[in-house]
């Protein structure tokens, strides 16, 4: 047997709830605008594309995203119905650069990149530096090698100790495979006796056309690219979670540079274009 419901007459909902009945007709006829069903709309395309970028997204990628679909909006519109659907990237805490311990005696190579961060060929500057990441089973060290062209990372290594077996060298060895040199080629870093050292040093003496650059003492702004990388790596992926072993935060950190960051993220200055998609329109028009 069905439940029974009661019926109440409208003129009786309408006293109980202090309404007037022309008040209740009038908003029963009413039909969303077209400017509330475009933002519904809208709304479902964002929430979309912020969950595809696990939150990582404020409104000028989204609105980009959204133009890349065809869909032509303003960015203050964006972010007024992100706000409104309590869609917000994650907060980006505060990175702090940490100090390079250039405490060595090894040689130290002159600054020639001289914050020229802005190259007009593939291999012609490359920057690279190291950070610490926490988990469950002590610190993994990640070391990258970005071409400042279309700043891909092009090379990386992940290594529980800091020696340059493990991290410099892996990471140079994975990038001169990715991305063959051709011309002269610029490779900067910060003093870290992990660049300074024999091991590194004659690796780099293989190849005539490169010529190493070193930031000057206590300068983290003479490598800011390669900061900047680490900053978005921990704002957008380390911080937002907890790693319980190193195997763990190895497939977080493949997962963001090799599909995420290289081949999806926009980029401010590649045009809000991904790394990826920057290279291989300008292959194109080279072409």
């Amino acid at each position: 047997m069905k439940a029974h419901q009661a019926v109440f007459p409208v003129e009786t909902m309408c006293k109980v709830l202090n309404v007037s009945r022309s008040g209740y007709y009038y908003w029963l006829a009413q039909r969303p605008t077209k400017r509330a069903s475009e933002n519904q709309t809208i709304t479902r395309l964002i929430s979309s594309l912020f969950t595809a970028s696990k939150g990582r997204y404020g409104s000028p990628k989204i609105t980009r995203d959204l133009k890349a679909q065809g869909v032509n909006v303003s960015r203050p519109r964006v972010a007024r119905l992100m706000k409104q659907a309590n869609l917000k990237s994650v907060v980006q805490k505060k990175y702090v650069v940490t100090t390079t311990d250039s405490r060595h005696d090894y040689p130290v190579a002159e600054n020639h990149l001289n914050r020229q961060f802005n190259p007009l060929k593939p291999s012609q500057a490359w920057v690279s530096d190291l950070t610490y990441i926490r988990t469950g089973e002590g610190w993994l060290y990640l070391t990258i090698v970005m071409d400042l062209y279309d700043r891909r990372i092009i090379g990386w290594s992940l290594s529980a100790s800091m020696k340059a077996a493990e991290t410099t060298v892996p990471a140079w060895q994975m990038a001169i495979k990715n991305r063959p040199i051709e011309g002269k080629l610029i490779f900067h870093s910060d003093r870290g006796v992990q660049y300074a050292c024999h091991a590194f040093t004659s690796l780099l003496k293989k190849y005539p056309m490169v010529l190493q650059s070193m930031s000057g003492k206590g300068n983290c702004w003479d490598n800011a690219v390669a900061e900047s990388f680490f900053k978005t790596l921990k704002s957008e992926m380390v911080y937002q979670q907890v790693f319980q072993s190193r195997s763990v935060a190895k497939q977080a950190i493949f997962e963001y540079i090799e599909i995420w960051y290289n081949r999806q993220r926009r980029h401010s200055a590649l045009g809000y274009l991904s790394p990826f998609d920057y290279y291989s329109g300008q292959c194109q028009q080279v072409a």
